[in-house]
């Protein structure tokens, strides 16, 4: 909604149709209306994306824990996530601006999506760290992780 906002053409897929429509009402509570909103398995619309040639200046990803396809693939987000973002590094234009990948995934370290982040696109320029709730108490209750990469 954030880059939205700011002018930039964004195209918001997710594989789940209810998703997709929180999303949509999110947008027009917001006053925006420049998103493309697609229902379609991400690692799927990448691959289109390569063959036509499109390619994007950010990519921020949100990765399930797990997820079952239609045709009874799976995703595990231990064993699927770094070949899915090697998979998104191709559709990068000549020029990115950033990758972000959250992750709520209970246990995963902001370590692992900085070295993740390391492998894909080089070490320079990645932030990487928990995700939290603040609380009345002072204290921050751990959500999941983080990892930027900025080019």
């Amino acid at each position: 909604m954030v880059c939205a906002k700011a002018g930039a053409e964004v195209t918001h897929v997710d594989a789940s149709k209810g998703m997709v429509e929180l999303a949509k009402l999110n947008a027009q509570l917001n006053g925006i209306n420049n998103i493309r909103f697609l229902i379609d398995d991400c690692k799927k619309f990448i691959e289109r994306e390569l063959r036509r040639g499109n390619s994007y200046d950010a990519i921020i990803m949100d990765p399930p824990s797990y997820g079952r396809g239609g045709n009874g693939q799976t995703w595990k987000l231990e064993d699927d996530l770094f070949d899915f973002v090697l998979l998104c590094k191709k559709i990068l234009s000549d020029k990115p601006l950033f990758v972000l990948i959250s992750s709520y995934t209970t246990g995963l370290q902001p370590g692992v999506l900085n070295n993740i982040l390391s492998l894909c696109f080089g070490k320079n320029n990645i932030d990487a760290d928990e995700i939290g709730l603040p609380c009345e108490d002072g204290l921050v209750l751990p959500c999941g992780a983080r990892g930027l990469k900025i080019f």
